[in-house]
C-alpha cells in the first residue's frame, strides 16, 4: 500500500471514530429503532443467471474503482428487505418522533422523520432518481399509495398521496440554529453507494477486505467486495457490496449478522439506468386540496428551545469510547452523574411502549441492573442509574463493559 493510501486509511479510521462518538450521543432506547432505520438504504431481488466471468481484480483496485466513479445520473427501482429482529413498525414510525406545536411539521403524515422509520422492518419497493448533488427523488411505493421525497436545488418537498399531505422546506432545513429539527434525511444512506462508503470507513487493522467472486445485479456484471470484522463479539458478520464492473457504482449492499440466518439488511437495484433523468422528474407542485406544512414556519420560541437541547446533547462530558474497531462501545453519562432518563410509562404512546418492551431484556451484573434494548445489529444497555452502553456488539459484550466500568 502506498504511503498516501496508508494516510488515507488512518484518516478514514479517525473519521469513523469521530462519527461513532458523535452518533453515540443520541443513542437512547428509542433511538435503537432509529439507528436501525438510519443504517438502512435499499435492495434488490437479484436476477442471477450465473456468475459472470470477469478479469481478476484486487480489493485495493476495486476500492479505487469505486472511489474514481463519477456517475451522478441514474434512475431505477430498488427493493428494501430489512430483518433487524424487531417488531414491524407499521404506522408506529410517528410514535418515535416528538410531537411539536403548530407548524413544526412533525405532526404531518408527509414528514420524512416519521415516514422513513417504516423502512426499519419488512420489505419495500422504491423508485430512485438522481441528477447530480442538487437533484434527487426517492419514492416509496405502497399498495394503493406513494410517498415521495424530492430535492431540487434549494427546494425540498415530501408528499404522501394516501393523506394528500405535503411537507415543504428550503435548503433541506439544514441550519445550525432554530428549526434544526426539520432536517430532511440527506444523511440517511439511501443507495448502495452511500452504504458502501460508510462501511469502508471501518477498513482499518480490525477489518478484512477481500474480493469474493462476481455476481449479476439488475442485469449488470459486478464484483463482490467482502468486508468482515477480524474481531469476535461484533453483531456484524459480513458485508457484501456488489460493484458495477464497468463504472464502479455499488449496485447492492448486503449485511449479514454474526448470529447467522438471512441478511439483516439487503439493499440494491432490480432495474437501473445510468442516463440522465428527465428534468420534470424533480418538479413538484402540491395537488389541489393538499394540506401543505411549511417546515420553516416554526415559532421562534420553540426553535430556540430545541436548539438549546441540541447544544446540550453536544456537551456530553461523560462520553467515553470503550474498545476499538467493530467492538467499540460508547459509554454515555450526563455531566454531574445525573444519568440519562430511561423511558417510563406515559413518556411515549402505548403502541410505542409495547414496541420498546418487545426490544428489551432485563440484565444484572456488578454494575447493578438494567435493560438491554436489542436488534440484530445495534444493542444498547441502559442501567437503572441512567448510564448507557451502546454498540454493534452482543448483549454479553455490553454487560461485560458495564461490569468493568464499575
Amino acid at each position: 500500500m502506498a504511503p498516501n493510501d496508508s494516510a488515507q486509511t488512518t484518516e478514514e479510521a479517525t473519521d469513523l471514530a469521530a462519527g461513532r462518538r458523535k452518533a453515540a450521543r443520541y443513542f437512547v432506547p428509542v433511538a435503537v429503532a432509529g439507528v436501525a432505520a438510519a443504517t438502512i438504504g435499499l435492495v434488490p431481488a437479484l436476477a442471477a443467471s450465473g456468475d459472470p466471468d470477469l478479469p481478476k481484480i484486487s480489493a485495493q483496485q476495486l476500492i479505487e474503482k469505486m472511489a474514481a466513479s463519477d456517475t451522478q445520473q441514474l434512475s431505477g427501482t430498488v427493493k428494501v428487505n430489512t430483518d433487524l429482529g424487531i417488531p414491524s413498525l407499521g404506522g408506529l414510525g410517528g410514535s418515535f418522533v416528538p410531537k411539536g406545536g403548530d407548524g413544526d411539521g412533525s405532526g404531518s403524515s408527509a414528514s420524512p422523520e416519521s415516514k422513513l422509520m417504516e423502512l426499519a422492518s419488512g420489505s419495500h419497493t422504491l423508485r430512485v432518481a438522481a441528477d447530480g448533488p442538487d437533484k434527487q427523488k426517492v419514492s416509496i411505493l405502497e399498495d394503493t399509495a406513494e410517498y415521495s421525497m424530492i430535492h431540487n436545488g434549494d427546494e425540498v418537498w415530501a408528499y404522501d398521496s394516501a393523506s394528500n399531505e405535503a411537507f415543504h422546506t428550503k435548503d433541506g432545513g439544514r441550519t445550525d440554529g432554530p428549526g434544526r429539527q426539520h432536517e430532511t434525511p440527506k444523511d440517511l444512506p439511501t443507495t448502495p453507494k452511500e452504504l458502501a462508503e460508510e462501511a469502508l470507513k471501518a477498513a482499518d487493522d480490525t477489518t478484512s477486505v477481500t474480493v469474493g467472486g462476481t455476481a449479476q445485479v439488475a442485469g449488470r456484471d459486478a464484483y463482490q467486495l467482502v468486508i468482515k470484522p477480524k474481531q469476535s463479539g461484533s453483531t456484524i458478520g459480513s458485508i457484501k457490496v456488489a460493484v458495477d464492473a464497468k463504472n464502479g457504482v455499488p449496485l447492492k449492499f448486503t449485511l449479514t449478522p454474526s448470529s447467522g440466518g438471512k441478511a439483516a439488511i439487503d439493499v440494491g437495484f432490480t432495474k437501473i439506468d445510468f442516463s440522465r433523468p428527465a428534468a420534470s422528474t424533480f418538479d413538484f407542485t402540491p395537488p389541489k386540496g393538499a394540506k401543505v406544512t411549511e417546515g420553516d414556519e416554526v415559532k421562534q420560541e420553540k426553535g430556540a428551545k430545541d436548539h438549546e437541547e441540541f447544544k446540550g446533547a453536544e456537551d456530553f462530558e461523560g462520553l467515553n469510547v470503550i474498545g476499538e474497531g467493530w467492538n467499540a462501545i460508547a459509554k454515555i453519562e450526563v455531566p454531574g452523574g445525573q444519568g440519562l432518563s430511561a423511558p417510563k410509562d406515559g413518556d411515549v404512546p402505548p403502541e410505542a411502549q409495547k414496541f420498546l418492551d418487545a426490544l428489551g431484556d432485563k440484565v444484572e451484573g456488578k454494575f447493578g441492573s438494567g435493560t438491554v434494548f436489542k436488534t440484530r445489529l445495534v444493542n444498547a444497555l441502559m442501567t437503572d442509574d441512567g448510564t448507557v452502553y451502546v454498540g454493534a456488539v452482543t448483549k454479553d459484550a455490553l454487560v461485560k463493559a458495564a461490569n468493568e466500568g464499575k
